[in-house]
């Protein structure tokens, strides 16, 4: 789970951007904590729009992409200080951030009160409309006497104090969670899956028509998205985005992520939509999963969909109708899960696997033969036909990624034995010794 913190005061000295290090280093094996600096946020003025501007975009940005927010209010004249009330102006003018996000007040003060009215001054500003927050009520945390409460070190030095600390970190932390689970769309049955994309999850951007052919162009100017060199950090890796698209467009799949509003928000575009396994056009990026299946298919995409949103299945398969000898399209449906566990939408990969069989076959010298003791099973994995799905197996549609009736699959003895194949058993080969200095073998 990654939180951002902001710390109310832009002295040089501040006591509540101390507790925030102090939580962000004690608590860094438990969660991460990243310190948002505002001191460069300019004075809000309708007038002068400056929510395009680095210092606003760098917040924005931060606390759009965390999972909560922990803001530490000092307190200036019974309320909040002017620059905690300024970035909150900017982050509710053009830019939402806070809409639905979990956010815990903390604050520190010199004397005994230790910002008591500051907090709630702050948690009616965070409710208010055009911010949304949603804050975690009571558990408050009050550091009174801030100037004698941390050592030289900036480790507060009452135990009892870190203890308090401990179980009111633990529950935002549950809080967190229970926000993001809140926000996620539960159908009750594959019926019930909503293939418009009416609802809205944390991830879905408002204001701009998803069906519109630019989708992605109008998108990413709402939000303000990052492109070209700019780094973006991974769970394992620090690429820039232009990385990110020559990593993903040379992928030996074509990918597509549809998210768990149900909306088709990605393709990895390496090829011509004529020459695609399953065509995508760049406009249909943005589309509702019900605009890009036809009518015929809608029933079997909720079936899919609803079987890896509930759990009934990780992983769906299928082949395309129109599979012979040469080719073997395969269309695979994987469930995504956020680091909470809460479904976040459907990775699905299309690819020929018949040149992988013909490679096995030509390496090893075996061949496919008719197996008169083997029991057909359905062409399609991961989704119980008998209960789940349909009476009849659906088998997707290569042009939309949709499904029709299933075509009987040709029998392996019919597979072209000049590419891949053979009719005749060969002896199984030796075991190739690979030249180190090459890759190759001598064998």
């Amino acid at each position: 789970m990654r939180l951002v913190a902001i710390a109310g005061s832009i002295g040089e000295q501040s006591y509540n951007r101390m507790l925030l290090q102090f939580m962000a280093d004690y608590y860094k094996d438990l969660v991460q904590i990243d310190l948002v600096d505002i001191d460069d946020v300019p004075v809000f003025n309708e007038d002068d729009d400056l929510s395009s501007s680095e210092a606003v975009q760098k917040v924005y940005q931060k606390v759009f992409g965390a999972d909560g927010v922990i803001l530490a209010t000092p307190e200036h004249n019974h309320t909040v200080p002017a620059a905690m009330k300024n970035v909150i102006e900017w982050l509710s003018y053009k830019l939402h951030p806070l809409d639905g996000k979990p956010v815990w007040v903390v604050g520190a003060s010199y004397f005994n009160q230790g910002s008591s009215r500051a907090q709630l001054h702050l948690k009616q500003i965070l409710e208010s409309p055009g911010v949304n927050a949603i804050v975690m009520p009571g558990n408050e945390f009050l550091l009174r006497n801030a100037k004698e409460a941390f050592d030289d070190n900036g480790q507060l030095k009452d135990e009892g104090t870190v203890k308090f600390l401990d179980s009111i970190i633990q529950k935002f932390i549950k809080f967190v969670k229970v926000i993001d689970m809140l926000d996620a769309p539960d159908p009750k049955t594959y019926k019930d899956e909503d293939l418009e994309s009416k609802g809205k999850v944390n991830t879905t951007i408002e204001g701009v028509d998803m069906n519109d052919e630019h989708w992605v162009e109008k998108a990413a100017e709402k939000v303000h998205a990052v492109e070209g060199g700019t780094y973006v950090k991974l769970d394992r890796g620090l690429l820039t985005v232009d990385q990110l698209n020559y990593f993903l467009k040379t992928m030996p799949v074509e990918l597509t992520f549809a998210d768990d509003n149900n909306q088709f928000i990605y393709y990895n575009k390496s090829l011509p939509t004529e020459k695609m396994l399953a065509p995508r056009r760049p406009g249909q990026a943005g589309d509702p999963l019900g605009s890009v299946h036809p009518g015929r298919a809608v029933d079997h995409v909720k079936q899919v969909i609803h079987a890896l949103r509930t759990g009934e299945s990780d992983l769906v398969s299928m082949p395309v109708p129109g599979n012979g000898p040469d080719r073997h399209i395969m269309h695979y449906y994987k469930a995504m899960h956020d680091e909470n566990g809460r479904y976040r939408g459907v990775n699905e990969w299309v690819l020929d696997i018949m040149p992988i069989i013909k490679y096995y076959l030509a390496v090893t010298g075996k061949k496919l033969v008719d197996d008169p003791t083997a029991t057909p099973i359905s062409p399609i994995t991961g989704v119980d036909v008998t209960s789940g799905a349909s009476a009849k197996a659906p088998e997707t549609d290569a042009t939309s990624g949709a499904s029709e009736e299933p075509q009987s699959e040709p029998k392996q003895s019919e597979v072209d034995t000049t590419s891949g194949a053979s009719e005749e058993p060969k002896p199984e080969p030796k075991n190739p010794e690979v030249d180190a200095t090459s890759g190759a073998s001598e064998n």
